[in-house]
């Protein structure tokens, strides 16, 4: 039971490779893994010393596991020495905040920048920015992307709305409480609809089905987040379960995750509600999934600074030294919860990962239970081994049963 994004012909699941087993000790080698056993987490990245950040410099050829290693390693970042500036946010009412408690903690206080970018917008495209990214594969980068489709995307979004993800105005009280949704099967006859429903904002991905599970999983719906390939996978491999359109609400905000040229394509022609002109999703109509009247205020695109940095710092996943590790990056639900730990006060997960997944079904509007298959292009134990550890140390709560 987990976030994970849907199956996709081009990712391999994950049958035999060595990997490394986390203990409250370190790491150990536990060689290869033989089929049909599941991989066990890498080594947790939760370290005292600054991980490293950098855009990638490199002479691999495109696609290469290396140059994207390369990538994320290449060059130093170097925190700042005051710990105010780096976690720079407005005092929370909360009793007990994300921010407050990531500073508390030893490791996570080292991890956590709230300064970082979580949203890109207009004001953001310029030259360096350019010239930067564009070093990068995406979804850390522009490698590969034309400077026109990236420009005639970010100057759509040029209101106020797109720079943050929500307006705190919007919330006298002053605590913005969160519950990200993944759609893992630990929520089938969890009976949390109502607990996820009270909180301010509920973040949903992928197939989010609702219809027959609000008792389980509740109603209310904030922000849907996904990238195209997921968007459009999720409705063709989760129809049969109920999932035949993208959730359309009049409050509803959609994070656009660019993993691709095509998010930034689809993204522009959603605003601008007129068909895909070029690319592989040439001729599609994005009302069909965002409704008939959308205007730009509606979406919100996440800073491949921000990717870069979550990757970097908090899913570092050895899969990037192994044969599909260019195919490798955070899952959605992975990054729509590090996206609500950085913007929201207070931050609930449902539906994601644990340590007994193995006592429920991949997901929880399955009739039959099915077992959680590991894919190269994500490693979901080491996003447990996280969940788990921001959990422990009070900066969200996790639910277990």
């Amino acid at each position: 039971m987990h976030p994970r994004d849907p199956p996709h012909p081009r990712f391999p699941s994950l049958f035999q490779h060595s990997t490394t087993l986390f203990m409250e000790g370190g790491c150990r080698d536990v060689g290869s893994v033989p089929p049909p056993l599941i991989p066990v987490s890498p080594c947790s990245l939760l370290q005292p010393e600054p991980l490293l950040l950098a855009p990638s410099g490199t002479s691999h050829p495109v696609g290469s596991h290396r140059a994207l290693r390369d990538s994320l390693e290449r060059e130093s970042f170097k925190p700042s020495s005051q710990p105010e500036e780096r976690n720079r946010r407005q005092p929370s009412p909360c009793p007990r905040s994300v921010v407050e408690a990531a500073r508390a903690h030893p490791a996570f206080g080292e991890l956590f920048q709230f300064a970082t970018p979580v949203l890109m917008w207009d004001q953001h495209f310029n030259p360096e920015t350019w010239n930067r990214l564009k070093e990068r594969h995406v979804p850390y980068g522009w490698q590969g992307l034309s400077h026109a489709a990236i420009s005639s995307t970010l100057r759509l979004l040029n209101a106020s709305a797109n720079r943050q993800l929500f307006d705190r105005r919007h919330f006298p009280g002053g605590c913005v409480r969160c519950a990200v949704v993944g759609n893992g099967g630990i929520l089938n006859g969890s009976r949390q609809g109502e607990a996820i429903d009270a909180h301010d904002l509920v973040f949903r991905l992928n197939g989010a089905v609702i219809r027959g599970f609000e008792e389980d999983v509740g109603t209310k719906i904030s922000f849907y987040g996904f990238t195209v390939n997921t968007m459009k996978n999720s409705l063709i491999a989760y129809e049969e379960y109920g999932f035949t359109r993208i959730p359309q609400a009049e409050d509803l905000k959609y994070i656009f995750i660019p993993s691709d040229v095509r998010d930034y394509i689809m993204l522009r022609s959603a605003i601008q509600g007129s068909p895909v002109p070029e690319g592989s999703d040439k001729g599609d109509d994005p009302r069909k999934y965002f409704g008939p009247e959308v205007s730009a205020e509606k979406f919100k695109l996440l800073h491949p600074d921000f990717l870069h940095y979550l990757t970097t710092r908090f899913l570092r996943s050895e899969l990037l030294n192994m044969q599909y590790g260019h195919l490798y990056m955070p899952s959605t639900g992975a990054l729509m919860l590090l996206t609500a730990l950085h913007t929201c006060d207070q931050v609930s997960a449902y539906g994601f990962i644990t340590g007994n997944y193995e006592q429920f079904s991949d997901h929880y509007y399955e009739v039959e239970k099915k077992p959680l298959v590991f894919y190269a292009n994500h490693d979901m134990l080491l996003e447990a081994e996280l969940w788990r550890s921001l959990h422990q140390a009070g900066i969200m709560e996790l639910y277990q049963r």
